[in-house]
């Protein structure tokens, strides 16, 4: 077991190089109680996250609708190298005991991935991702994200006590930019 540790650290701590990762297992923050995902649902423009290999870019905004079969459908997109990129998911309630904890997945092929809403008043809203490496280590996300491009300071301020509260280190968190955006509307869902 030794041998293998020792041979997947390396492998690993390069794959998750431009991501946020730390030692111990995911932390178990609170979620959102008495969530309702129907008020979830719309446009959502990224304020700040924790470093993420796969969102580089500038204008991120997250797009959510329900599917017929109950399903979330997630329309991303991102202006990068002054392209808008797009990737296309779905997100389902796990536990309907606690609806704010759900899974997105971008391909049919991989499992699904947390997606906890912490704290939403549905204009601002606090979203945690974690995912274990053998306990040793875990892999984290975290996103402010709002229904407007930008957010007061004093309520980044707030939303990254929350996180904090709950044992999620945002210290790396950094802004998105939201500047100069002008997504088409086709991408609109």
């Amino acid at each position: 077991m030794k041998v293998m540790i020792v041979l997947l650290v390396p492998l690993l701590v390069s794959f998750v190089s431009a991501q946020t990762f730390r030692w111990g297992p995911c932390p178990t923050p609170k979620v959102q109680p008495n969530f309702e995902v129907d008020k979830y649902l719309g446009k959502w423009y990224e304020i700040e996250k924790l470093p993420a290999s796969f969102e580089r870019g500038k204008c991120i905004e997250a797009n959510y609708k329900l599917n017929p079969d109950k399903t979330i459908q997630v329309l991303n997109f991102q202006t990068y190298k002054g392209k808008v990129e797009g990737a296309e998911g779905t997100a389902v309630i796990q536990d309907m005991r606690e609806p704010a904890k759900l899974g997105v997945r971008f391909s049919y092929f991989t499992p699904y991935a947390p997606y906890w809403v912490l704290s939403t008043d549905y204009n601002v809203s606090l979203v945690y991702s974690c995912t274990d490496v053998l306990r040793l280590f875990h892999v984290d996300f975290a996103w402010i994200l709002s229904r407007t491009r930008t957010l007061p300071a004093e309520t980044i301020s707030k939303a990254k006590e929350i996180f904090s509260r709950d044992n999620i280190d945002v210290s790396k968190m950094c802004p998105t930019d939201q500047r100069g955006c002008d997504v088409p509307d086709v991408y609109a869902p």
